[in-house]
């Protein structure tokens, strides 16, 4: 006695033959309308392309996704986030210090130029002009303080090795001393212009563990 193979169970089926569908074929493969097969779609769980205008589908046990929530397969993008919209606003709030169009275009491997735009008009993400390009930020106002901090400190230039000896030579002789003590000490002593967030620049760099703390107003 034959068992009929539910519609559902047929969908995952071919996807199991290949990882990516355009509905018409898709429906004329399973012998279903087109809303029909959508309906199927949505009980096995799927994602639509963000690239293509979101015209090809894969069901949601399929993709691999990367890092940024993105899968591509045979240059069809999908993204964990959904539609481009979605993945753009996502990729730029979860970015530690902003995004250009270029970096955007590099993840998505297409260009979002004009969408970008349409998204800084709606608000739905933040921009500011750095040199002859735009950063991207979150739309947050508090997320975007934090990118521009941190774009802030990747584009301030490294302290030369000579300062950094300086720096580790004084904690070694005064290992009890504030950063803000530190810096003080080597300006007054060494002639060389630091602040205390200098000096806790290159703890961080060179994995020196030290607390820090604010210096003890004078008795």
């Amino acid at each position: 006695m034959s068992t009929l193979v539910k519609p559902v169970e047929k969908l995952i089926s071919l996807f199991a033959e290949r990882s990516c569908w355009m509905i018409a074929p898709l429906a004329e493969e399973l012998r279903y309308s087109i809303p029909s097969v959508r309906r199927f779609l949505s009980e096995a769980g799927y994602f639509s392309s963000f690239t293509h205008n979101g015209a090809w589908y894969t069901i949601r046990t399929i993709p691999q996704f990367d890092q940024d929530g993105l899968w591509f397969h045979h240059g069809i993008g999908f993204s964990h986030a959904g539609s481009l919209t979605s993945t753009l606003v996502e990729l730029i709030r979860r970015s530690p210090a902003g995004l250009t169009a270029e970096m955007i275009g590099d993840k998505l491997h297409c260009r979002c130029h004009s969408m970008l735009i349409q998204l800084t008009r709606s608000q739905k993400i933040d921009r500011q002009k750095v040199g002859r390009a735009h950063l991207y930020l979150a739309a947050d106002s508090h997320t975007a303080d934090l990118q521009r901090q941190a774009l802030h400190g990747l584009q301030e230039p490294p302290l030369p090795a000579e300062i950094v000896v300086l720096v580790l030579v004084e904690f070694i002789r005064t290992p009890e001393a504030t950063f803000e003590q530190l810096a003080l000490a080597i300006t007054r002593d060494r002639g060389v212009t630091i602040n205390a967030a200098q000096v806790e620049k290159i703890f961080l760099q060179h994995a020196l563990k030290k607390t820090r703390q604010t210096a003890e107003p004078p008795p």
